[in-house]
């Protein structure tokens, strides 16, 4: 009994070094891939630049009228941008909307170029985080918005479940996450080797989103993009 006791705790021991080995391959491909980017709104977007006024402008239609200024309940302190980049959003989005904004991004390439992005309204950026969402835990209460956009791809589904968790203890009262994500429209969830990500059906997210313990408010299809690319789905969250 004794032996098989030990062969049993060896073989879990194994187990959880080969998901440590394949979770740390499957991050630190995407971190490659990223550090090979260049620091542009195209590099952002993957050579669809030109999308990005529509995106911004679908965005800030979904996230208006939960904000306190256009009659919610959602405050304008302050807004975290995850998976930021350059700044893109921080820039376009939330710093126009929001009296603050904190970054976090994986690549520090990326944001060592982010203030010159932003330019003088950079002074409304408090703390540029380099850290992988996996790994990234926001300080609790401190958050109005929580925006994730074309980011969570990048994390297993274990990750992305605690990492909602996480940010849900990060925001104030009333405070809402907000996703902005590819899906994909067949039942499978597509993996694109390149960069290390996962485009998954709306369903997927739901599941996920329901697990976390979050409530999806608000549900939108963003329109305006080119024919052939993925569809993208807002959710708001509390």
């Amino acid at each position: 009994m004794a032996d098989q006791a030990e062969e049993n705790k060896q073989s879990e021991e194994e187990v959880h070094y080969d998901l440590k080995v394949v979770d740390e391959k499957f991050y630190g491909d995407a971190k490659v891939y990223w550090e090979k980017i260049s620091p542009t709104v195209d590099g952002m977007l993957g050579g669809f630049a030109k999308i990005s006024p529509t995106d911004i402008n679908g965005s800030r239609a979904f996230l208006r009228p939960f904000m306190k200024i256009s009659g919610g309940k959602v405050n304008n302190k302050k807004a975290l941008d995850c998976g930021a980049g350059i700044g893109r959003i921080t820039k376009r989005l939330l710093l126009p909307m929001f009296d603050s904004v904190d970054m976090v991004e994986l690549n520090q390439h990326f944001l060592n170029e982010a203030r010159g992005f932003i330019g003088s309204e950079s002074k409304r950026v408090d703390n540029l985080f380099c850290s992988g969402l996996q790994e990234f835990i926001p300080e609790i209460g401190r958050y109005d918005v929580i925006w994730c956009q074309w980011v969570l791809g990048h994390l297993k589904d274990k990750h992305l479940i605690e990492f909602f968790k996480r940010c849900k203890l990060g925001l104030s009262p009333n405070g809402m996450i907000i996703v902005k994500e590819n899906t994909a429209s067949d039942a499978e969830r597509d993996f694109d080797s390149s960069d290390s990500s996962f485009t998954r059906p709306r369903r997927e997210f739901v599941d996920l989103m329901t697990q976390s313990g979050l409530t999806i408010v608000k549900e939108e299809k963003q329109k305006g993009f080119p024919k052939g690319v993925y569809d993208v789905f807002m959710f708001a969250l509390r």
